[in-house]
């Protein structure tokens, strides 16, 4: 279904600097006049916010990844319908840190429950609604885990506490999504500065623009 609005998402591995560039995104798209959204995911809203509090939580070592899956589908779910659609619909940029191909990625290759099957779970969450344009950082996931070590400010998560070898395994997994759906996730080299990726986010922004007549 097509809104009035437009859905970004920014996708990467645990430090690829998806939130910095959220911010000069949000002000860049501002700066045009543009109303901007700023969301993310799992959480966004209340209900996704507690869901957020259990699937990140570093002393549920134990959570099965069949467990992990779903939560994250029924906090995206709710997100979706109590915050996202009702932005669309008024034409507002929706800017996400996060969105399914997070769980294609992690649950679907790295934890090796089958990138079509977690997909399937998310289909039902998600119905058809899909961001119009998916910025994919990409980092060296040993240099993106060196970014969080010395960002003291950051949460530390469940999902940081994985082995260095999850943490490839994602940014493989990552490469598949972006293989499979071309026209909508754009990959952007996040070893370049923040401003850099902006850059390269609005210039694409624009030719999508005006080629959807948005």
């Amino acid at each position: 279904m097509a809104y009035p609005g437009l859905f970004i998402s920014l996708e990467g591995g645990e430090g690829a600097g998806k939130s910095t560039s959220i911010v000069l995104l949000q002000r860049e798209l501002e700066a045009k006049g543009c109303k901007v959204l700023v969301t993310r995911e799992p959480g966004g809203i209340r209900i996704a916010e507690r869901i957020r509090e259990v699937i990140l939580n570093t002393e549920y070592t134990e959570m099965d990844p069949h467990t992990e899956a779903l939560l994250y589908a029924a906090a995206r779910r709710q997100h979706l319908v109590e915050k996202v659609i009702p932005a669309l619909e008024n034409g507002v940029i929706v800017i996400s840190d996060r969105f399914v191909d997070s769980s294609l990625a992690y649950q679907g290759y790295a934890r090796g429950l089958g990138i079509d099957a977690v997909w399937e779970i998310n289909h039902f969450a998600v119905q058809a609604v899909m961001p119009d344009v998916t910025y994919w950082l990409d980092i060296a996931p040993d240099a993106g885990l060196r970014r969080i070590e010395a960002n003291q400010l950051r949460e530390v998560n469940r999902l940081d506490q994985e082995a260095l070898s999850f943490h490839y395994k994602v940014q493989e997994g990552y490469q598949i999504i972006a293989q499979r759906h071309p026209d909508r996730i754009v990959r952007i080299d996040a070893a370049q500065t923040p401003e850099v990726i902006v850059s390269h986010m609005m210039e694409n922004l624009q030719q999508r623009t005006r080629i959807m007549g948005k």
